[in-house]
């Protein structure tokens, strides 16, 4: 287990799909949540759904696959528990010239970096994919 749980999510999601598994499984936060839930709106994933095992919750996430291909290529962290990056309404740019998404936290909460510029807000950008 890795104390970043997003470093966590972010790992799982590219290795499941390198493996072409249908679910990845980690451990769960109201922070992965909505991450989730953006990826989900983006649709980089199917689904997600929360289990509570014992003490534990953990999120089963149902990957997404396009002709056996899986729809997630890569993951890039941007925003470290190290070094934090924060970028205004005005440089929050597209990835991948627009077939890829950031995910921003801002005051709205976390959403995507498209969505985050059309509302005219800034925050941290936690990753891209693609």
């Amino acid at each position: 287990m890795v104390n970043d749980r997003i470093s966590n999510l972010i790992n799982c999601l590219k290795t499941a799909s390198v493996a072409k598994k249908e679910t990845a499984v980690v451990p769960s936060s109201e922070m992965i949540e909505s991450i989730l839930e953006v990826l989900k709106k983006e649709k980089f994933i199917n689904d997600f759904s929360v289990v509570k095992d014992g003490a534990r919750k953990n999120v089963v996430i149902n990957l997404k696959y396009e002709n056996g291909e899986p729809v997630i290529s890569d993951v890039k962290r941007i925003s470290r528990t190290s070094k934090r990056i924060y970028r205004g309404k005005n440089y929050i740019q597209p990835v991948r010239r627009g077939y890829g998404a950031s995910v921003v936290t801002t005051p709205l909460g976390v959403i995507s970096g498209a969505e985050a510029k059309k509302k005219g807000v800034g925050g941290e950008v936690l990753f891209e994919i693609w």
